[in-house]
């Protein structure tokens, strides 16, 4: 089992989502270890790139800002680099195929593994192309993180089978954002998920509140949070930190059973 999995062995995993150098680097580093201080399981940090496709106006405002900011995916390498040893929970990257491949697939590899990174999520990257990265990921130990959408359908159980780390279930159609109310069947879906691997599985996309994460936990092994996370930074920015520790803690508690009513 990989270090990702583990993580998902002491009931249910909270995945929060940054956006590296958004407002800036050092705050990155601040936001990582402040989050895993908190009770997050995993951080997911989002390489700023100028054409987020799966993502709604919030990250993709936090792109911009990183980008302006100076932030360059080798400079986001050095400052994650800086965590190694002190940090203990998985980091996972979010990115896009051009960002990897402009870098050169097998550097950009190497450069996880040399900065502790302990997988990558890729969402424009389907199953049918995976093999474009899975190799480079396997060689270095890297888990290539699968999405599963509301219209994988007949594709769930194969994707999964495939799966490393965890399963990324994508609750609603369209981008990442914010949702009032998210009405996929997440019982079927998960449920697919659990029979063809054994691979945890979480769901993300649209979770904010503390209720839509127990809800989903009912059905998976984790939630994901990313948009209403980069809202706090936007809103707060340098002075961040303590107000995302404090989200992820309400987040974390909820689906641990300790959310005071």
């Amino acid at each position: 089992m990989s270090k990702i999995s583990d993580a998902f062995k002491n009931g249910k995993a909270f995945i929060g989502f940054i956006t590296g150098g958004d407002p800036n680097l050092e705050t990155t580093k601040k936001l990582i270890l402040e989050m895993e201080e908190n009770g997050a399981d995993i951080v997911e940090i989002g390489i700023p790139f100028s054409d987020p496709i799966a993502e709604g106006v919030v990250i993709q405002e936090a792109d911009l800002r990183a980008l302006t900011a100076g932030c360059t995916t080798d400079k986001l390498f050095d400052t994650i680099k800086e965590l190694k040893g002190t940090v203990n929970i998985p980091l996972v990257f979010m990115t896009y195929v051009n960002v990897i491949f402009r870098y050169g697939t097998e550097k950009f590899m190497k450069r996880c593994v040399e900065c502790g990174i302990s997988g990558v999520i890729v969402p424009d990257c389907p199953y049918e192309e995976r093999e474009e990265l899975a190799p480079y990921c396997d060689k270095e130990g890297i888990d290539l993180i699968p999405l599963i959408a509301p219209t994988s359908e007949d594709r769930i159980a194969k994707i999964a089978k495939s799966a490393q780390g965890f399963v990324y279930v994508v609750s609603s159609l369209g981008v990442t954002g914010i949702r009032q109310k998210i009405t996929t069947d997440l019982d079927t879906m998960t449920r697919l998920v659990k029979e063809a691997t054994d691979v945890p599985c979480a769901i993300g996309f649209g979770i904010a509140k503390p209720e839509q994460a127990e809800e989903v936990c009912r059905y998976a092994d984790g939630a994901i949070v990313g948009s209403a996370i980069v809202k706090i930074i936007a809103e707060h920015g340098e002075a961040c930190v303590p107000y995302v520790g404090a989200y992820v803690k309400r987040m974390k508690d909820s689906i641990s059973g300790k959310r005071l009513e």
